[in-house]
């Protein structure tokens, strides 16, 4: 057997995270190194590996979620602006090998996405978390 990604770790409660979704087939979370406040990663519970090993049928209701959380992101944080990222395939981004979603709240003149990382302050995660779930 081989062994788990990170984010069956997260999914089975192993690795501490902020969710603020979960259904039958997918998994949304907090990312722990996020390039705005409120970025999020919408993930199947499977470990497909990335969009080429995820049936067409998951595959549209990841997006059906991507949609949902969405709109409660921007909500939750004021986001002027939502990005919607998908890294498949080292040559693309992917570092881990499990499908997932990123959904990124852009503001004017924030420097894009990639231009920075940020740390959440104590309890500045769950409060977000927390606004996420109120807006679903």
């Amino acid at each position: 057997m081989s062994e788990k990604t990170i984010f069956e770790k997260v999914i089975s409660g192993e690795l501490p995270h902020y969710k603020v979704y979960e259904d039958e087939e997918t998994y949304v979370f907090l990312d722990a190194f996020p390039s705005a406040y409120g970025h999020t990663l919408v993930v199947p519970k499977k470990p497909y590996k990335n969009i080429y090993e995820i049936p067409t049928e998951l595959a549209g209701r990841l997006f059906q979620i991507v949609q949902k959380i969405s709109v409660a992101i921007k909500k939750a944080v004021e986001a002027e602006g939502i990005n919607i990222v998908m890294n498949n395939e080292p040559a693309a981004g992917q570092i881990v090998f499990h499908a997932h979603i990123h959904i990124l709240p852009r503001f004017e003149n924030d420097g894009g996405y990639h231009s920075k990382h940020l740390k959440y302050p104590d309890g500045k995660a769950q409060e977000i978390a927390d606004k996420i779930i109120a807006n679903l």
